[in-house]
């Protein structure tokens, strides 16, 4: 049975060889340039806006400030992540899915369902993209308001690392559910019906992602990864849905 480590290790050495290196170098060089930018902000900005939000805190808190500064830290690297994540999909979702189209071909002798014409393709790639932000974006709002209130916020770091997993398992498991026409609902059924495969390649993603570098040169093993993980445990999760429930 493909696990996630599996997947991401052939992933990974499948889009590096030749045939489908060719497919790899814009969603890298999207990538690089995000990411160039995102960390120069960071570095420039990060202490001021620690001591602008630290500086929030009521003075009755003063005596959980050991507490509040590493949890805002978590908070605000989680809000940098999801924010450095949705803008690099968002620019490269049309590369990737592309990718991921030939991936399944070479790695499965399937040819994807869909049949739009590349310029439709990478039109409606944004726009999943979108879809994706939609429900994404008011849950990490929700979190990180969660991650202020007393008592709650013990349990922040926990609750990110699990929506960061199913975020990153939404992310790039649905780059092969779109080119075979899997609705965006459908397809966070399919994920919750093999919820542990679904947490645990997003989780592994997630990690990778934090990797300075060569989360660069990894990330397009990850929607190669994919491919092979939706093929093997997504691609009847349907119809095995339909049976329990028949």
């Amino acid at each position: 049975m493909l696990n996630a480590m599996t997947a991401l290790g052939q992933g990974t050495r499948l889009v590096y060889r030749k045939g489908l290196r060719r497919y790899i170098f814009l969603p890298i060089l999207v990538n690089v340039i995000v990411y160039a930018t995102m960390l120069s902000v960071v570095i420039n900005r990060f202490s001021g806006w620690l001591d602008h939000w630290i500086g929030l805190v009521p003075a009755w808190l003063d005596w959980l400030s050991w507490l509040i500064w590493p949890l805002f830290m978590i908070s605000l690297l989680a809000v940098i992540f999801f924010t450095f994540t949705l803008i690099t999909h968002l620019l490269a979702a049309p590369f990737y899915g592309f990718l991921a189209a030939k991936v399944e071909i070479q790695a499965t002798g399937r040819i994807p369902l869909d049949d739009r014409g590349l310029s439709k393709t990478a039109i409606d790639a944004v726009g999943r993209e979108l879809i994706k932000l939609a429900y994404i974006a008011p849950r990490a709002i929700a979190l990180f308001i969660v991650s202020w209130i007393p008592g709650l916020n013990l349990f922040a770091p926990l609750l990110w690392g699990l929506f960061s997993a199913w975020v990153m398992a939404i992310t790039y498991l649905d780059y092969p559910m779109d080119n075979n026409k899997v609705a965006f609902k459908d397809m966070r059924q399919r994920l919750s019906k093999r919820w542990w495969q679904s947490l645990s390649y997003g989780g592994l993603v997630t990690l990778i992602t934090w990797i300075p570098l060569a989360n660069l040169f990894l990330i397009p093993g990850a929607v190669a990864g994919a491919v092979l993980m939706w093929d093997q445990h997504y691609r009847t999760a349907r119809e095995l849905t339909h049976q329990s429930h028949s």
